[in-house]
């Protein structure tokens, strides 16, 4: 390990003079109110990113910090997280997994884009993807609503004859019946056109539980926005950073934590 002084003077010989006395002057210095600050926030700012997969880009650790009653400009997380090295998950090309049956009779889409609810379960949103395991894939269905349970995956081997999609609507009606959740008028559960969904089985399911069924339109790819994105965002925090996935159980873990 060389010592400060013929660094100091290594340096000078090429052109950039520095004197032994300022370089110690400079480490014994008390740092500045900002670089304190700025070592606090950056504290804070780690945790945040850690704590959620390492997936929050700056917008997500702005709020999350404004949340937690921390007051920090959005621009100075931007500095911050640079000066770190740290960054938000990018969200990569979109795979689908819809595939429609022409032979079904679709119901209308009933929401028209509009997926804002005024109170707990008046609207459902449901969707379900596959994810790549070493078996084979996995298939999880999600259901979204504004009620207190929150979002829900489930996680199955299979996709026979709809039992996925079946199996995620009767979860979804056991927690809210066992929630007590007042239902009020009809609860309308909308998806996509996919086979699933549209199925004589699941069809009889919503009209056996009283919930009125919506198709998104066929080729409008905002016909289901919510859902999308919920999925999108999994995807992203959750699929991509952690894959390869062993097992069924690694990825129902996973969805669940």
């Amino acid at each position: 390990m060389f010592k400060v002084e013929p660094i100091c003077r290594v340096l000078t010989s090429h052109g950039l003079k520095i004197a032994t006395s300022t370089y110690y002057a400079a480490k014994n210095r008390t740092p500045s109110t900002r670089t304190a600050r700025d070592t606090e926030k950056k504290t804070q700012i780690r945790r945040i990113h850690t704590d959620t997969f390492s997936v929050y880009g700056v917008r997500k650790v702005w709020r999350q910090l404004h949340r937690e009653g921390i007051s920090v400009a959005r621009c100075t997380v931007a500095r911050l997280m640079r000066d770190l090295g740290l960054e938000g998950a990018r969200r990569g090309k979109k795979i689908c997994t819809t595939v429609r049956d022409d032979g079904h009779d679709r119901a209308a889409d009933l929401l028209q884009r509009d997926f804002t609810a005024s109170r707990p379960n008046e609207r459902w949103v449901a969707d379900y993807i596959y994810v790549a395991a070493w078996p084979g894939l996995v298939y999880v269905a999600f259901r979204h609503g504004r009620a207190p349970a929150g979002d829900r995956g489930l996680v199955r081997r299979h996709q026979q004859a709809g039992q996925l999609v079946l199996d995620a609507l009767d979860m979804a009606l056991w927690r809210r019946d066992s929630a007590g959740t007042p239902t009020g008028p009809r609860l309308v559960h909308h998806s996509d056109a996919g086979s699933q969904y549209t199925s004589f089985a699941f069809t009889a399911h919503l009209l056996e539980a009283g919930i009125d069924a919506s198709i998104g339109t066929v080729g409008d790819a905002l016909g289901n926005a919510l859902m999308e994105s919920q999925i999108g965002l999994y995807k992203t925090a959750l699929i991509k950073p952690k894959r390869p996935w062993h097992d069924l159980a690694d990825v129902e873990l996973g969805t669940a934590e």
